[in-house]
């Protein structure tokens, strides 16, 4: 296989849900931390016509509908008709708010542009792979995030293009992660009270983050968020606590049943926790 992309993971802190009819202008303002691990992609070009095969973690799956959505929507912009073969090496847990879906579909969609030599930009790229998020209900704002790299503040909803990013800038943190499980993102952002909750509660933090662009503030705004919608669990809560202790702070990440903290030391006595550190990159092609 040729074409291979890196898509660095993202947790998101705090965040507001912006919905319009155009799935292109629908996404998510907030802010959230791109990790030095993600999704490893590779796309190889197959003789079969219109078959799509995907491979995560070096098994044939057959019910993927991220990468299957992110290949119909490229074939629809493209007319591409060839068959491909998808490899995911995903490095982080599914389902857990790291947002794997839309690492696997920006992956899926770089990988096979270089592949297949198809006439899109990497903003075009970004823009088809936010679609699928968004009709699939698997996220709104990783997608722009994970192209941005660093501590990722979304000022304005949206795919790359459309959507405006910036960033606070840092001293060599680390992300110290512990996941307890998966959470159903779709089931809070597709719910009237969650959005509503989470909406009223997000209304001022931008503003406050920009204007004392820190780790810390980030951090204590993330906190502050996940306790006011009621989204943070009494395990969560007693984990984040644990880990607030020695850091800059912790969290919930947003949308997964996931712990996480930024700190300056890489090492924790926390048992199950990852430390990975912060990628300023963003998503890139590997070789």
């Amino acid at each position: 296989m040729k074409a291979a992309v890196f898509v660095p993971s993202h947790i998101t802190g705090f965040f507001e849900i912006i919905r319009k009819d155009d799935p292109l202008r629908t996404g998510s303002r907030g802010a959230g931390v791109v990790l030095d691990r993600g999704v490893m992609t590779r796309v190889r070009a197959l003789r079969s016509e219109d078959k799509t095969r995907v491979v995560i973690n070096g098994r044939t799956v057959k019910d993927d509908p991220v990468t299957r959505r992110a290949v119909e929507l490229l074939r629809e912009h493209t007319g591409f008709r060839g068959g491909i073969k998808v490899c995911h090496k995903i490095q982080v847990p599914v389902g857990c708010g790291f947002g794997t879906s839309a690492a696997c579909a920006l992956g899926t969609i770089l990988a096979a542009v270089r592949e297949l030599e198809l006439p899109v930009t990497v903003n075009n790229a970004g823009a088809i792979a936010h679609r699928v998020e968004v009709e699939l209900g698997t996220g709104l704002g990783d997608l722009i995030a994970e192209l941005t790299g660093g501590i990722v503040i979304r000022t304005r909803e949206g795919p790359p293009g459309y959507g405006v990013t910036d960033r606070i800038v840092d001293q060599g943190l680390h992300v110290i992660s512990l996941t307890l499980g998966e959470l159903d993102t779709s089931s809070i952002i597709t719910d009237a009270g969650h959005v509503e909750r989470i909406n009223r509660t997000a209304s001022g933090m931008m503003k406050k983050l920009l204007k004392e662009p820190s780790p810390e503030l980030f951090m204590r705004l993330s906190r502050e968020f996940a306790e006011r919608t009621g989204l943070i669990n009494p395990e969560l809560r007693e984990m984040a606590d644990s880990m607030a202790e020695d850091t800059v702070g912790a969290s919930m990440a947003m949308l997964g049943n996931t712990v996480f903290a930024l700190s300056e030391n890489p090492d924790t006595e926390i048992e199950g926790a990852t430390v990975s550190g912060i990628d300023f990159s963003g998503a890139r092609f590997i070789d």
